[in-house]
């Protein structure tokens, strides 16, 4: 049984990361860090960093898989948000 629940959990953390890419998709094609969160997406990334250690100590690796994955398309989020935001802010400093 605590397999099958590891193996769950792991899924579940799985389909967490997927469901931010669809917020990568819409950031990339408009170009823009419009309505996106800075704070939301740096503290979820920051979440995620701490979660991969965590499982890291406890060597869970359905954790540490799927924290990785989640730091991947949720920091990609971030790392958009953060490009399009400087690239507002010089070109509003024009």
């Amino acid at each position: 049984m605590k397999e099958i629940v590891a193996i769950l959990f792991g899924l579940g953390l799985g389909g967490n990361a997927l469901l931010f890419v669809p917020q990568i998709i819409a950031v990339w094609r408009k170009k823009s860090d419009e309505g996106i969160s800075l704070i939301t997406f740096g503290g979820f990334s920051i979440l995620q960093v701490i979660g991969i250690v965590h499982g890291c100590l406890q060597g869970d690796w359905s954790l540490i898989l799927g924290m990785s994955a989640s730091l991947i398309t949720c920091g990609s989020v971030t790392a958009l948000t953060i490009y399009y935001r400087i690239r507002r802010l010089q070109a509003d400093a024009i």
